[in-house]
């Protein structure tokens, strides 16, 4: 379990690290700055995004589930605030960031097993 866990924190790091290539808006200056950004941002998975979620629920039914996109949009805007050397110009990008950092995420975790 451990180490499907490790394995999808360096799949994250890497998609963060790729990320400024693919979403104009998106800029990450160290790559120990990706790694901050990952941890940071699990922490707020962990602890911030189910009361979001469960503050949201009536929009998530609304549209159907898109919304947790939105969700996990602010979340990497947040980060981008926390973090000194990871900056994202707008809410479109952090949402296009999310959707790609989740889709990585997803794939990890089918491939290498582990809890969702």
């Amino acid at each position: 379990m451990i180490k499907a866990i490790i394995i999808r924190f360096v799949a994250v790091v890497v998609t963060i690290l790729i990320l400024p290539q693919v979403v104009p808006g998106i800029s990450v200056e160290l790559a120990t700055d990706a790694i901050v950004v990952a941890i940071v941002l699990g922490f707020l998975n962990i602890f911030l995004k189910p009361i979001m979620r469960l503050a949201s629920f009536p929009l998530r039914c609304l549209t159907l589930g898109l919304f947790a996109f939105i969700i996990n949009g602010v979340l990497l805007w947040v980060v981008a605030e926390l973090v000194a050397g990871f900056t994202i110009t707008g809410l479109p990008e952090a949402i296009i960031g999310a959707i790609i950092i989740s889709t990585v995420s997803l794939f990890a975790r089918m491939v290498f097993g582990g809890k969702r």
